[in-house]
């Protein structure tokens, strides 16, 4: 959720960070798929190897309203 509401836009570092260290090769096709379906919204990057962090956990399926209703169970629950 740090990167989610840190960066607009992620790259290389924040993907790594995401899914454990890969090759340039795996992420460049996570940041394919993403610049795809920008492309598809009309959706800019305002940098060059970076893509829009929203349209990335998409794409990713990340969802973050199912990461935060977990985070606060589990502070509920003091675990």
């Amino acid at each position: 959720m740090k990167i989610y509401y840190n960066y607009s836009e992620i790259g290389n570092k924040e993907i790594n960070e995401l899914f454990g260290q890969h090759s340039s090769a795996t992420v460049s096709k996570l940041k394919k798929m993403v610049k795809s379906e920008m492309d598809k919204q009309n959706t800019s990057s305002y940098g060059a190897n970076k893509v829009n962090t929203s349209i990335a956990y998409s794409i990713w399926g990340i969802n973050v309203i199912d990461l935060e209703r977990r985070r606060k169970k589990l502070q509920e629950l003091s675990l």
